[in-house]
């Protein structure tokens, strides 16, 4: 686990900060304390950890063990191979969690490193089944049932069919029943009750075992969804489980970026790539070292910005791949030149409002976060 020596440690890593074109700071204190807010409002069920796609981009290797020493002790990832990296960052009590399960040539691979597989079909089942028996011993799984989304899982005809033949699970040790909900960020939605009470009443009719529904907007709609346990991704790394209230939730990442060079626009002059804004008048202008290949998204660029001091800075034209351009007529001469940074993340401005502005949802934002960025990992606290 990582030891945090004062209260103000932190750690890099990425391209050397002297050379990269933005610094992307991660607090890991805001994650650890995301977690023990979720575990707080979760208190009759074990609250586990999603740390897939590298910790939805921020860094698997330094993400896990702080939520571990925040008291995480159950981790989930996608695939078997983000499972065993993430064995080497958590202690050996630690129980990681395979949510595609194991293609077949994998399964092996995946049970010797003690994961536990995600079993979402009855050819799953039976390739752990054979496993078990080639190995000579009962195997730990969690079966995962669809319960309205169309997905993972099983059907409510294979339910039936492992009801009429029990002994397909001979061999297995069910830890887990799961399933997922479809519109757990909007709380009115009825799929929300219909969605737990069909998991209830297939896991009825299944060997006993724990129940698992709530993700992180899932674990806002109340008690009832909690079950067992639960599952926070997204939460964890700061985006708001839904829009109809203020974020609970810390901020975790800022991103500020270099200006790469200032201009001056005549009225009538255009910017970027198929010269799609014209300057209504007398313009001043920074292009800045951030673009596409670093997560932000051509579609709905012109309803995004940066930020310099307080000051909103409009992004003008199209995203090119390594940059964007924005306004910053609004800043006096003098008070902004080359290599000054801009905010492009902040924590009022955070994952969530740039995704409003391209049309899309904070997760994808965040997992898109490029690898060019200098990172900086934060502790404010002493004791995570």
């Amino acid at each position: 686990m990582v030891a945090v020596a004062s209260s103000c440690a932190s750690v890099s890593s990425g391209w050397p900060a002297h050379r990269a074109g933005a610094v992307l700071t991660i607090d890991l204190a805001a994650i650890a304390a995301n977690y023990r807010l979720l575990d707080a409002r979760t208190p009759g069920a074990v609250c586990a950890a999603v740390v897939k796609a590298d910790a939805y981009g921020l860094g698997a290797a330094q993400v896990a063990p702080v939520l571990e020493q925040a008291g995480a002790r159950h981790f989930f990832v996608a695939h078997v191979d983000e499972g065993l990296a993430l064995r080497q960052w958590v202690s050996p009590a630690a129980h990681i969690t395979v949510l595609h399960g194991a293609r077949p040539e994998a399964v092996e691979d995946c049970v010797q490193a003690g994961l536990r597989p995600v079993l979402n079909s009855l050819e799953q089942i039976s390739q752990l089944q054979e496993l078990a028996k080639k190995l000579g011993r009962p195997l730990d799984a969690a079966l995962q049932l669809d319960t309205g989304m169309s997905r993972f899982g099983l059907s409510g005809q294979d339910v039936h069919t492992l009801v009429q033949e029990p002994h397909r699970l001979d061999g297995l040790t069910l830890s887990l029943i799961m399933s997922h909900l479809a519109c757990s960020d909007t709380p009115a939605n009825p799929a929300n009750a219909a969605q737990l009470q069909t998991l209830r009443a297939y896991a009825a009719q299944l060997p006993k075992a724990p129940l698992s529904l709530a993700a992180s907007s899932g674990i806002f709609l109340g008690q009832a969804f909690h079950q067992n346990l639960v599952r926070p991704g997204a939460a964890l790394y700061g985006i708001a489980p839904n829009t109809y209230g203020p974020n609970p939730l810390a901020s975790v990442v800022k991103l500020r970026a270099h200006i790469l060079q200032i201009r001056h626009l005549s009225k009538g002059e255009r910017v970027g790539y198929g010269l799609t804004w014209q300057a209504d008048g007398p313009r001043r202008v920074a292009t800045i070292a951030t673009g596409y290949a670093d997560g932000f998204a051509r579609q709905g660029a012109e309803k995004g910005c940066a930020w310099f001091k307080g000051q909103r800075l409009p992004v003008l034209g199209r995203i090119s791949m390594d940059s964007m351009t924005v306004d910053i007529s609004a800043i006096p001469e003098g008070q902004i030149a080359a290599d000054d940074r801009v905010d492009l993340l902040t924590d009022t401005y955070g994952v969530d409002a740039v995704a409003a502005a391209e049309g899309t949802i904070g997760y994808e934002v965040l997992t898109s976060l490029g690898r060019r960025y200098h990172r900086i990992y934060k502790n404010t606290q002493q004791n995570i």
